[in-house]
């Protein structure tokens, strides 16, 4: 198959990125992040998340963080809803996009909420439907489509259900979600043409996680198989809690250099992102862990 010609990319950092974060993240900083990926042509960024303070204190800040962000025409700010309460923070933010979030393995969904996948997404209907009756797009991503922290291998055919239960909810758009960065490019290619037999592949993106140096051949893998949006993160921001010493996230400075050998546009100006990187990881005191966006840095340094 002929590789995708034009790619999107989904900017995680701020939230997937800096919700680990032990530090709070002061949220000017936060909402300047945000305001510079816009401007460098990210055409959806994953901006806050409505959740309870209490379980993520490094985004308590979501509704101020939205509500200072220079809108970007064109651009999609998405953020993460896990109940009806999220929702309605969502919606008072003018929230562009929601994701809700149901894992394929049951080991994860039980030890995490208590409660099986099927129930785990029944809980989204409502939110779904009241996303849909307000015109906000809507995301669902699956958690552990590629390795669980608990049981290990999860069925192909795990991620493919869920899929089909996104896709009875009229889900905009899946995320097969490499959690814990397991997952190699043999065993990504044979879940995304399993997802793609039954959700049109325009709509599948691919979130891969680096723990183990596989995410930018995975997002090769998916190219492969026709997927043409992937999610990263500036200077491969946030950390795995489930994989100790994990990368995390991709760095989006590595899969832009990528891309741009492969000849695939993004859109995305390569130059002003090594410089967000480089800029985000100085404020929070470190080098970021993206090679490229280093390697840049270096040379432009000499």
């Amino acid at each position: 198959m002929a590789l995708p010609t034009r790619v999107k990319i989904v900017e995680v950092s701020p939230r997937d990125g800096l919700q680990n974060e032990k530090e709070f993240v002061p949220t000017d900083i936060k909402v300047e992040l945000i305001d510079r990926l816009a401007a460098a042509g990210f055409p959806n960024v994953e901006a806050a998340s409505f959740v309870s303070p209490k379980w993520v204190p490094q985004m308590a800040d979501g509704a101020d963080v939205m509500a200072r962000i220079q809108r970007r025409p064109g651009t999609i700010y998405s953020v993460l809803t896990p109940n009806m309460k999220g929702f309605e923070g969502a919606l008072a933010a003018r929230a562009d996009e929601i994701v809700i979030f149901g894992a394929a393995s049951e080991a994860f969904s039980q030890k995490n909420i208590n409660c099986s996948i099927a129930e785990s997404i029944a809980r989204f209907e409502p939110v779904v439907q009241a996303a849909r009756e307000a015109g906000i797009r809507v995301r669902g991503s699956i958690s552990c489509a590629l390795g669980c922290p608990y049981q290990g291998e999860v069925p192909i055919e795990a991620v493919v259900d869920v899929a089909q239960r996104y896709l009875a909810m009229q889900v905009d758009e899946i995320d097969v979600a490499d959690t814990i960065g397991v997952g190699t490019p043999q065993r990504v290619r044979d879940v995304m043409a399993a997802v793609t037999r039954v959700v049109d592949p325009a709509r599948v993106s691919g979130h891969f996680h680096d723990t183990y140096g596989q995410a930018l051949a995975n997002i090769l893998a998916s190219l492969e198989t026709g997927i043409s949006i992937f999610h990263a993160s500036v200077s491969g921001l946030g950390g795995c809690p489930y994989a100790k010493g994990a990368t995390g996230n991709v760095a989006t400075e590595d899969v832009l250099y990528m891309l741009r050998g492969l000849d695939i546009d993004t859109g995305v100006d390569f130059d002003a992102v090594v410089d967000i990187g480089q800029w985000m990881s100085a404020n929070l005191n470190r080098k970021g862990s993206s090679r490229a966006g280093n390697a840049i840095a270096a040379k432009r340094a000499a």
